[in-house]
């Protein structure tokens, strides 16, 4: 991952329309203000341009999702977020500063639209301008950390491996040593009986050879009266 410079576009973006009548984005001028320019910091200071801003709302609880656009019949609403209030911003992928104010120096991840109060409208812009920024390579992209697996992924044991020839079966073997019956630990077995003492029922144990069998005696028929 790497970063380079702003190859196009104001910080602060703007737009202006050629003899067609297609807006066109600024380029980079003397004329075209930017994040360092002097009417920034005596608008915003230090400050990112979402810093201290408040939605007004009725009652003590503030809305929990932000409004969906700040244009309502082509006009501006009260309060705009602070993007839609400020005409100088432009969300475009190669305004670097400006998007860099909306990301998380520590993670990496966009800020919530509760947490900058933009609308939802533009945070979408915002998101779609950050990830093509990142695949522009003018943002760092932050590679999440995946820990090293620590099972065995080897193929050298059996169950993976060539498969071997079959054996010649004997009665009562499997065909393959993998397949074989293996008593499970006299922990878990302790403490399977532990658990369920109460609903286990111990198993009798069979006769001894050469007990004779208990004979049970025969039915008792009375004879029909005559």
């Amino acid at each position: 991952t790497w970063r380079v410079k702003v190859l196009g576009g104001g910080e602060f973006g703007g737009t202006h329309t050629r003899s067609g009548g297609c807006p066109q984005p600024l380029l980079p001028s003397k004329t075209t203000p930017s994040l360092s320019h002097a009417e920034y910091r005596a608008t915003y200071g230090d400050n990112p341009v979402w810093h201290g801003y408040r939605r007004n709302h009725k009652g003590a609880i503030p809305p929990q999702r932000t409004r969906k656009t700040c244009l309502r019949k082509g006009k501006l609403v009260g309060n705009p977020c602070p993007i839609c209030r400020d005409r100088n911003l432009h969300v475009d992928f190669r305004n670097v500063k400006l998007l860099d104010q909306f990301i998380c120096p520590h993670s990496g991840i966009i800020f919530h639209p509760t947490y900058t109060g933009v609308c939802m409208r533009q945070h979408k812009l915002l998101s779609k301008a950050i990830t093509q920024a990142q695949e522009h390579g003018l943002l760092w992209l932050q590679v999440p950390y995946v820990p090293v697996p620590q099972e065995d992924f080897s193929n050298r044991h059996p169950a993976v491996g060539k498969t071997p020839p079959a054996p010649t079966l004997a009665p009562g073997h499997p065909w393959y040593p993998w397949y074989e019956w293996q008593p499970p630990p006299a922990a878990d077995i302790a403490r399977m009986r532990r658990l369920y003492k109460d609903y286990l029922k111990e198993k009798e144990p069979p006769p001894a050879v050469g007990t004779p069998m208990d004979t049970p005696p025969a039915p008792c028929v009375e004879p029909r009266g005559e």
